[in-house]
């Protein structure tokens, strides 16, 4: 946005860009802030004067949107002082000049880097973000489930800050950095899931990662038995990390302590609090809350122009829909093929490292929602029965398993399908919508 030139906002009021500048300059000198503009934003404060210690903490930070185009720090500032003293205020350059949004900013400091070569190590990948990127703190990195030595071809990228996280993201983002001869992935990682302190101080379930494919639940029991004989009362493994649940909180919180770093099979294990899951929230959240689990009567059928699709190698949606809008389902993609090249080089990555719009079906969506969730995969149990004229109709109920809370959920659709194809469909839509 260019300030010489005139903007009016909706009132009708013109001012010009000396009279901008006039006006940020007198508000300069009456609180002592300072102001800077780079990378496309200004920012005013960020300590203000006399500030003293360290910035303030994660989560007090808000994101304002839809700023009218023409209002500058010099209006902003005292409209955000009513709510308390400003530590700092960076306005964007792009607004769209209607009525103005406001909402807890999600303070992301960490970004999500893929295709990274799997023989890299923690500390070379570090330096290889240190050296293009400012304010970097720590870099996560999962080691493969089945070989150790190896990485699982991406990795968090923690910074000091969330204005840090982005400077470097968009410094990223073009794919002109090629660690190691390599084009890599860059976007925000998912938010780390809050729980408040109250829930936490129940929490007698431990969430232990980075266990050897080969490592049983009874090995696993037996080695967080050792401390205090007794103290487990199972676990739950999936592939390389699993639940520790133990029939005292202080028994769990001694294990964790305890158990943190120790080598299980030769693996160096992880261990921290599991974090208890919200199911009636935690999909609703996933779509800004716009489905309503109370509805009845959501499901329909193919109909006549879903099986015309079929012809012409689209696929057939089950139409689902909810107070007469479509429901959260999978996103609609491209279904497109492309050819493979001699040449061209192929990365495997795990499917759940992707985003939700790569999945059009509900089964993968549902696969990819609990995985994110730390649940249990989706269990389907098949029932049939036969229609009036000999027909075998089908239907699916899905178990949901929390295995951080150990809670269960059934989900069964009042619908009966044809083929097993559209019934696990439906069963998997009928689940997510139900979340």
């Amino acid at each position: 946005m260019h300030e010489e030139n005139k903007a009016a906002n909706g009132c009708g009021k013109i001012r010009s860009g000396a009279q901008n500048g006039a006006a940020l300059l007198a508000l300069m000198e009456k609180t002592g802030y300072s102001m800077v503009q780079q990378n496309g934003q200004r920012k005013f404060g960020g300590p203000p004067p006399g500030w003293e210690g360290p910035p303030p903490p994660r989560g007090c930070e808000v994101f304002v949107g839809k700023i009218p185009r023409d209002m500058y720090e010099d209006e902003l500032v005292p409209v955000f002082e009513r709510a308390g003293k400003i530590y700092e205020l960076r306005l964007m350059m792009e607004f769209s000049g209607k009525f103005i949004g406001v909402c807890v900013s999600l303070d992301n400091c960490r970004l999500f880097i893929g295709a990274i070569p799997k023989d890299k190590k923690k500390e070379e990948i570090l330096n290889e973000m240190k050296k293009v990127t400012e304010g970097v703190v720590d870099v996560i990195v999962y080691p493969n489930a089945t070989d150790k030595t190896k990485n699982r071809g991406f990795a968090f990228v923690e910074y000091e800050s969330h204005r840090a996280a982005a400077m470097a993201r968009r410094r990223l983002i073009p794919g002109t950095f090629q660690p190691w001869g390599h084009t890599i992935q860059v976007d925000w990682a998912d938010p780390e899931k809050v729980v408040d302190e109250e829930t936490m101080q129940r929490v007698k379930v431990l969430y232990v990662r980075n266990l050897m494919i080969s490592t049983t639940e009874d090995k696993i029991k037996a080695e967080f038995n050792k401390f205090k004989p007794g103290v487990v009362e199972r676990v739950k493994k999936l592939r390389d990390y699993a639940f520790v649940h133990f029939f005292h909180r202080e028994d769990a919180v001694a294990a964790m302590s305890i158990m943190n770093g120790k080598c299980i099979d030769g693996a160096s294990i992880e261990v921290t609090l599991a974090k208890p899951v919200n199911k009636e929230s935690s999909w609703k959240q996933h779509f800004n809350g716009q489905i309503s689990p109370s509805s009845e009567n959501l499901l329909g059928f193919p109909n006549k122009e879903d099986g015309a699709q079929k012809s012409l190698g689209k696929p057939a949606s089950l139409s689902v829909r909810l107070n007469g809008q479509h429901s959260p389902g999978p996103p609609e993609v491209e279904r497109s093929t492309y050819p493979i090249f001699p040449g061209i080089k192929l990365t495997p990555i795990s499917m759940y490292s992707l985003k939700l719009s790569h999945f059009s079906s509900a089964v993968m969506h549902l696969d990819y929602f609990c995985h994110k969730n730390s649940w249990a995969p989706p269990e389907y149990c098949l029932y049939s029965t036969t229609s009036q004229d000999g027909k075998i109709l089908l239907v699916y109920k899905v178990l949901i398993s929390s295995i951080a809370d150990d809670s269960q959920s059934y989900f069964m659709p009042e619908k009966l399908c044809t083929t097993v194809e559209d019934a696990k469909e439906l069963a998997a839509q009928f689940t997510l919508l139900h979340l």
